[in-house]
């Protein structure tokens, strides 16, 4: 019985099934066709600034989850860390999540919670009852003033796409708050990994049975070298895009930097279409025990991925439903195949998210391996 598996992709998901496998006596191969491990979690320190640089963009960690929380905590001191967003829309800065000081300093007011609730309600459009769309959500719950100075352009220029064409379920994710917490995430742990991202991955990573191959793409022609294949890289891109290309959001980043503090915020957002960028990131702020006296920032652009960009965010309309369910039958039709991850499963994940569903997937093939006591055919994934 062969005991020799692949694992396509060194990002959290490859990773944390190559830890759980090797551990568990299998031998494993890691294929990373990048320079780095951690995939767009990847950061390093900026030889210019010193700062620890998020280089495909920003990445906090946030969860509920008590499994994935101590599973990275054996791997790197975590760092206190809270997201505090700012936001700027028609030459104010405000706070996000919308909160009590958003809503009293954007209407001039000095609700109390009850207060503003109430006020809200009576701004909303009661007129739609049932929201299906961004749009729809947005003036049903928030009411125009606010729906316009802080989501209408702002989600244009992110999507590519008028609110009107996105799906009700994005907009449920943005809370309004009635009270002044404008902590950006509701989750129990919050923080950063005091040595970056990709020293946690690497650390990962490093046990007895994985042997990890940077610069190196893996060809589907070799699965039948191998017990088992986890395949954390785009599904459609397996199929060689037999089906077409799944679409994708992809950033651009305008690096420059400063002396000093140039923005006093590790997130700032633009609301409007004052600026053509989504936001500014300041990277030393995302490690405040850290003090350097230069500062590296990032102008965000967000556009229509093409075939040579990295694919951040699945854009997943109802118009590509069916296309993607025809790679999911293709990948169901796969022998000694699992596909994980967010590309593996064309789902938007955060990284507590992907972790735990690793866990799982390493869990399930385990489970299955001792109980028929040879390999798998085929461990199910949820491609949802």
């Amino acid at each position: 019985m062969k005991k020799n598996i692949a694992i396509v992709g060194a990002g959290f998901s490859g990773a944390v099934i190559a830890n759980q496998l090797a551990q568990a006596g299998y031998t494993v191969d890691v294929f990373e066709t990048r320079p780095h491990v951690a995939g767009n979690c990847h950061s390093e320190r900026d030889a210019d600034t010193g700062v620890m640089l998020h280089v495909y963009g920003p990445h906090i960690f946030h969860t509920d989850n008590e499994r994935a929380w101590e599973f990275v905590n054996r791997y790197s001191e975590f760092k206190p860390y809270v997201n505090r967003v700012k936001a700027i829309t028609n030459g104010k800065v405000f706070t996000l999540p919308i909160n009590l000081l958003t809503i009293n300093q954007f209407f001039n007011k000095t609700f109390r919670p009850a207060e503003a609730q109430a006020f809200l309600a009576e701004l909303g459009d009661k007129s739609i009852e049932n929201p299906t769309t961004f749009e729809e959500q947005a003036l049903r719950f928030v009411g125009k003033d606010l729906y316009e100075a802080f989501f209408k352009t702002y989600t244009v220029k992110q999507w590519g796409l008028h609110p009107s064409e996105l799906p009700a379920s994005i907009l449920k994710r943005l809370p309004v708050r009635f009270n002044y917490d404008d902590n950006y995430f509701n989750h129990k742990y919050q923080g950063m990994p005091a040595d970056g991202y990709t020293a946690l991955v690497d650390k990962i990573l490093r046990v007895p049975g994985v042997t990890v191959h940077l610069s190196t793409p893996f060809d589907p022609a070799l699965k039948g070298d191998y017990a088992h294949v986890f395949y954390s890289g785009p599904i459609d891109a397996w199929f060689k895009h037999a089906e077409g290309r799944l679409p994708y959001r992809t950033l651009d980043f305008e690096v420059f930097r400063d002396t000093g503090d140039y923005q006093g915020n590790a997130v700032i957002n633009y609301c409007d279409n004052a600026e053509p960028y989504t936001r500014i990131t300041e990277h030393k702020h995302f490690s405040p025990w850290e003090t350097h006296e230069k500062t590296i920032l990032y102008k965000e652009y967000s556009r229509q991925c093409e075939e040579k960009d990295i694919p951040y965010y699945p854009i997943r309309m109802a118009r590509d439903k069916e296309q993607l369910e025809r790679y999911i039958n293709l990948a169901r039709e796969e022998t000694n195949v699992t596909f994980v991850g967010r590309l593996g499963t064309y789902r938007y994940l955060d990284m507590d998210v992907t972790i735990n569903e690793a866990l799982i997937t390493a869990d399930k093939f385990l489970e299955s391996a001792r109980e028929s006591s040879a390999m798998p055919a085929f461990v199910v994934n949820p491609l949802g």
